[in-house]
């Protein structure tokens, strides 16, 4: 996952038609009972990744708070990734893939322009819903705890913001991971990444910690 240099043809068009917008729609995902908030982001020119993201309706700024992640993208993606702080260095990455009928979700952290490595500073659960793959797509959902607040190899702390937009990029790849049932496997050169300013305020849930248990997760605050 890298998200500077390296442009494709595809990257490029990518940006040039669609920017930075700022946008998050509110969707509700009957599946889960989550209120999300959804951005889609295109891929190529025939290709759209859809991002979600809930968040508890009490969290504020300044406080590490949890999150759940879904991202439902079409099969012609080999892997899709999300940069929680806006850009491929210092900053937790979640990067997902197909694996048979199910998705595999790992965290990644980058302190260069190369290819990430494992990151143990954040926790992802994989909730007991909202994870499949079939003909046509693949989507995971995963609980984030540690995606909404980090410290960089400087020492500095970054707080998303609950109450408002937060800068999020995605990069993805037509080609899949050397070993898609692992989470610690490798994965090619993405094809295209763009930037976008999601608004977590769409995703607000008001019985977060409930829902999270209701599909099978453990949130860090009761």
């Amino acid at each position: 996952m890298h998200l500077a240099s390296g442009i494709t043809w595809a990257a490029a068009v990518v940006g040039l038609a669609f920017g930075r917008p700022t946008a998050a729609a509110a969707y509700y995902d009957a599946e889960t009972g989550f209120t999300f908030s959804e951005y889609k982001a295109a891929c190529s020119l025939s290709a759209t990744i859809t991002y979600r993201v809930a968040i508890p309706n009490d969290a504020y700024y300044g406080q590490s708070f949890d999150a759940v992640l879904q991202v439902v993208a079409p099969n012609s993606v080999g892997w899709a990734g999300l940069a929680w702080g806006g850009g491929m260095v210092s900053n937790p990455l979640t990067v997902g893939w197909a694996n048979g009928n199910t998705a595999t979700v790992t965290s990644r952290w980058a302190n260069s322009r190369s290819t990430p490595s494992l990151y143990t500073g954040n926790s992802l659960q994989k909730l007991s819903t909202g994870n499949r793959a079939n003909g046509t797509h693949f989507q995971f959902t995963v609980l984030c705890s540690g995606c909404t607040q980090w410290t960089g190899s400087s020492g500095f702390q970054t707080n998303l913001n609950p109450q408002g937009s937060n800068k999020f990029a995605f990069a993805c790849s037509g080609s899949r991971p050397s070993q898609p049932a692992s989470n610690t496997s490798s994965f090619p050169y993405h094809d295209a990444h763009s930037y976008w300013s999601h608004d977590f305020s769409a995703g607000a849930n008001a019985d977060f910690a409930n829902l999270v248990m209701r599909n099978g997760g453990r949130p860090s605050v009761l």
